[in-house]
Parts: C-alpha cells; structure tokens; sequence
C-alpha cells in the first residue's frame, strides 16, 4: 500500500494500472501525508528528501523526474506485484470489474468496440477501461523489469564454503 505526495501524481496513475494500491495525496502538506501513511500502514513515494527522512515513517525517495525511471525505482525497490494482480482504477485507486460487451455498448465509442472485447469498470467512479495502448505503454516499461527479476530469481545461488 503506497501514498504518493504532490510531485508523484503521474507516477500513481501508472503504478495503479500494474496494481499497486496507491492513494494520492495531491494537496495535503508533509505532516498530514505521514499521519495518513501512519493510520493506514502505507510507505510514502516522495520527491522530497526532508519528507522521505522523516521518523516514524517508512518511504521511499523516487529520485528521478523522468516517468519510467521512475516507475523502475519502484518495482526495483518494492518488488512487482504479484502475478495475477488486478489493475486499479487510474484516476481513483478503486477496484475495476470485468463488464461485457452489451453492458459498455452505449458507453464506448464505435470503433474502440471494433477493436477491443474485454473491458473494465471501476467499482467507485464508474469509468470504463480496455486495453488500448495505454496499457502497452505500462507493459513496455514493466516487462523488461519483470523479466529482469524473473531471471535473477531464477539464477541459482553459489554456496561459499
């Protein structure tokens, strides 16, 4: 469970399209951001090294600006999710839903109906989601990152004797 302050907010987007339950603290200042971590056991990702050094609080600083670095310092320093982890709601962190066809005809456009089968609902907020290239966007940055991981988990390890 993560918060991300201010400066993060793209970055939360993302991380809950690969399943991170992330809350977004876009106005809150420093001492009620580690409050809310506090009471709900989440690990503040920071751009603000004075918040990310604060006691009583676990954080992660993301040091660099750029997007998908920035989504790499995550997965590296949290570990991806697990397997078979749904993607949340981008724009509220809610769980999505499978809906069918019929359900999100009139919701969609015309052509995204052509083109896609499988949707999305968002539990809270009601937007629907499909697979567009968006989401290829997340998996080409997070698939080079998992299979890194994959395969250094899969090296065996050298007993020292």
């Amino acid at each position: 469970m993560l918060l991300a302050d201010a400066m993060l907010g793209r970055l939360a987007k993302w991380l809950r399209l690969l399943g991170y339950d992330t809350t977004y603290a876009a106005t809150l200042p420093d001492h009620r951001i580690a409050a809310r971590a506090r009471a709900e056991g989440r690990i503040i990702l920071t751009r603000d090294r004075e918040l990310a050094r604060r006691k009583g609080i676990r954080s992660l600083y993301v040091d660099s600006q750029i997007l998908e670095a920035q989504i790499r310092e995550v997965v590296s320093a949290l570990g991806a999710p697990a397997p078979g982890t749904e993607p949340r709601c981008p724009r509220c962190n809610a769980s999505l839903s499978h809906i069918g066809l019929d359900e999100v005809r009139a919701r969609v456009p015309a052509f995204v109906l052509q083109q896609h089968d499988h949707f999305r609902q968002c539990q809270a907020c009601d937007k629907i989601y499909w697979p567009g290239s968006h989401w290829q966007n997340v998996q080409s940055v997070v698939e080079p990152l998992l299979d890194r991981r994959d395969r250094d988990e899969s090296r065996p390890s050298q007993e020292r004797g």
